[in-house]
């Protein structure tokens, strides 16, 4: 096996610096907090098909929160979501769920600022969206990893392995 040397200079830096960036909307998703608050999970990554533009596949995660007094998503957020995803006005979904499924892989332009917060005491560094636009390259040719949601697969092992057989009489238990 032939060795390789270190060369640092080949390091690229990943942490989004504030600004505007051409993303697609990698998945959504509701999930909630371990103490039980709601949010919706939008995972974005900044297109790799725009020449120009930096930080090529790097990932922006935003939350939207469901309102402690109403319990509900606020519909102002989640209409700014889908007219920057490019959806048109009066769109029917029979469900949230079918919201999100229509949002996949639609391009944004995101304005992202990096701000510090604090909860229990500690601080942290956030990567927070400021503003959802229309993309001004609606034609997405960003190169995807390819994942389960693409193959059909739920197996987590199903890309690229293969089964082996394993004698009963070979194990050890």
């Amino acid at each position: 096996m032939a060795g390789f040397d270190l060369d640092f200079s080949e390091i690229k830096d990943m942490n989004v610096t504030d600004g505007k960036y051409e993303a697609v909307i990698n998945s959504v998703a509701e999930d909630a907090t371990k103490g039980g608050t709601q949010f919706i999970n939008l995972d974005l990554i900044i297109r790799n098909d725009l020449k120009g533009q930096k930080f090529g596949n790097a990932h922006i995660f935003t939350r939207i929160f469901k309102s402690k007094e109403t319990s509900k998503y606020p519909i102002g957020m989640i209409m700014a979501v889908a007219k920057a995803a490019g959806m048109k006005d009066k769109s029917h979904f029979d469900s949230l769920e079918d919201y999100f499924q229509k949002l996949w892989h639609r391009p944004v332009l995101v304005t992202v600022k990096n701000e510090e917060s604090e909860y229990s005491g500690k601080k942290y560094e956030n990567l927070n969206v400021k503003r959802w636009e229309i993309s001004k390259f609606p034609e997405v040719q960003h190169k995807f990893k390819e994942s389960s949601k693409e193959t059909g697969s739920t197996d987590p092992f199903a890309n690229g392995g293969q089964s082996i057989d394993i004698p009963d009489d070979s194990l050890p238990f």
